[in-house]
């Protein structure tokens, strides 16, 4: 997939967290996103502007990143999305929960450029 073509949402309560992630995006050369700082509008914000992933934070106090990606999974238009889960704590439930959800990916914080890079191209394929 093209850089210039990815379209990418960014959910997350905290907008130094939401400034990391697209810090890395534009260090990437993915300049096509949108961010949203609760899960409910990032949902009406994904059925008006669709994108092709998502990356959302798991603790967020409306909605957390599981019920965000379930509602993603149930919404007709937006099941086939890629999605990617960012958390300071993954234990084994939550990442069990998440595949089975359908979960893409996941990356823990803190995170390097690279790593965040390599999380998003698994999903992604490599970008050109």
């Amino acid at each position: 997939m093209k850089r210039s073509d990815l379209r990418i949402a960014v959910v997350d309560d905290t907008a130094v967290s939401r400034h990391l992630i697209t810090e890395v995006l534009d260090w990437m050369e993915v300049f096509n996103y949108t961010t949203y700082n609760n899960g409910s509008s990032a949902l009406a914000g994904l059925l008006a502007n669709p994108v092709h992933m998502v990356i959302s934070d798991f603790h967020m106090p409306d909605m957390d990143g599981l019920a965000l990606l379930e509602r993603v999974r149930r919404t007709p238009g937006l099941q086939r999305l890629g999605f990617i889960i960012v958390t300071g704590r993954a234990d084994a439930n939550m990442v069990a929960n998440g595949r089975a959800l359908g979960l893409n990916n996941l990356i823990n914080k803190p995170f390097t450029k690279e790593q965040l890079r390599r999380c998003i191209e698994s999903v992604t394929g490599p970008l050109t």
